[in-house]
């Protein structure tokens, strides 16, 4: 992962584009990371990621639930996905 200072990477704006499509570039200020610019096919792939931890843990909060289940089997029909 390259860090780069905000003035260096704006000044070099174009290469620090180039340089995120192989690696996470983290942009610093004032010696404070402020940015990290990437790919954004790896943007994609984190944000699907976050997603998918958050639908496990509604998941996990639901069964943890009191109170009667309903069958997967019985929820794919009544979705229509049978």
């Amino acid at each position: 992962m390259a860090t780069l200072s905000s003035s260096d990477a704006r000044k070099n704006f174009a290469d620090t584009v180039r340089r995120s499509q192989t690696e996470p570039v983290v942009i610093e200020r004032r010696g404070r990371r402020e940015a990290v610019m990437l790919a954004p096919e790896e943007f994609d792939r984190l944000v699907e990621a976050a997603e998918e931890l958050d639908d496990i843990a509604a998941f996990d909060a639901a069964m943890s639930e009191e109170g009667e289940n309903i069958p997967w089997d019985e929820l794919k029909a009544e979705l229509g996905w049978v």
